[in-house]
């Protein structure tokens, strides 16, 4: 089935916007941990509740998947909406503006439909597949880099719960490859903004060591839609099954993909 995912994006943006209207006005002041070093606020999970409950309304045939509280799964249209209420709630929480609401729609394993807000630094971002990506209504590019040593690179952050060591084994000679590759690397700590300042042509290359919907499937779309190049570690085409997300500008990819075989990962 061919879905119109640009006929959609009103009502994924009109979502975004009751959860920007929820960050923008609550402070957390009630901190859970769902795992070892792994964090989740009142405001994480009263966003979630609200984006779910207006979805559930607009789109009653379309499944969602929030992170904090899992999946509604709906019968009928084989789509899924996976949202991420506050994508950096460690940052959110000590107070540093590098945070995002991100709400994608997957068909097939595939994001067809991304919003994201960064509602401390007033942007947003937005595509559908085939209409190319916009950051407040204007579109956007990724970079034209086509070397490391002047390129920035994004990472994901370090593992964090069960088997975080083993995890962050891999990462820890990742950036040490990195560093003597790249003109800079940085960390965000936001899945979202990773892939959406590739997708603006801020950074030219993102490395996640993993793939959960919530925190991907907006920004893929959108990072593809503004020309980026997003796959697997090994460079196979991105899907919400991959265990990894790399998006790159598409001259550097290959760099960025060889970079990571040194490292093992």
């Amino acid at each position: 089935m061919t879905t119109d995912a640009k006929s959609l994006l009103p009502i994924a943006q009109r979502a975004v916007a009751i959860a920007h209207e929820i960050v923008r006005t609550r402070v957390p002041k009630t901190i859970s941990f769902k795992g070892h070093r792994d964090m989740v606020t009142e405001v994480d999970v009263a966003v979630e509740h609200a984006v779910r409950d207006f979805l559930s309304q607009e789109t009653p045939d379309i499944g969602f998947l929030g992170e904090e509280e899992g999946p509604v799964i709906r019968d009928g249209s084989g789509l899924l909406w996976a949202l991420d209420p506050i994508d950096g709630t460690a940052n959110f929480m000590h107070g540093i503006p590098l945070s995002g609401i991100s709400l994608g729609l997957i068909q097939d394993d595939r994001s067809i439909l991304g919003v994201i807000d960064l509602p401390f630094l007033d942007m947003l971002y937005a595509a559908s597949e085939g209409n190319g990506a916009t950051c407040n209504g204007d579109a956007i590019t990724t970079s034209k880099a086509d070397e490391l040593d002047a390129a920035i690179v994004s990472v994901g952050d370090y593992a964090v719960g069960a088997d975080a060591d083993h995890k962050n084994r891999v990462r820890i000679p990742l950036n040490h490859q990195l560093a003597s590759r790249v003109q800079r690397v940085r960390m965000y700590g936001s899945a979202a903004i990773d892939l959406a300042w590739v997708a603006e042509g801020k950074t030219d290359a993102c490395i996640m060591l993993s793939n959960n919907p919530w925190d991907t499937a907006a920004g893929v779309v959108i990072a593809r839609e503004a020309g980026a190049l997003v796959t697997d570690a090994t460079g196979r085409p991105h899907t919400m099954r991959s265990h990894a997300t790399i998006a790159a500008a598409p001259a550097v990819l290959a760099q960025v993909i060889g970079v990571l075989a040194e490292a093992g990962a």
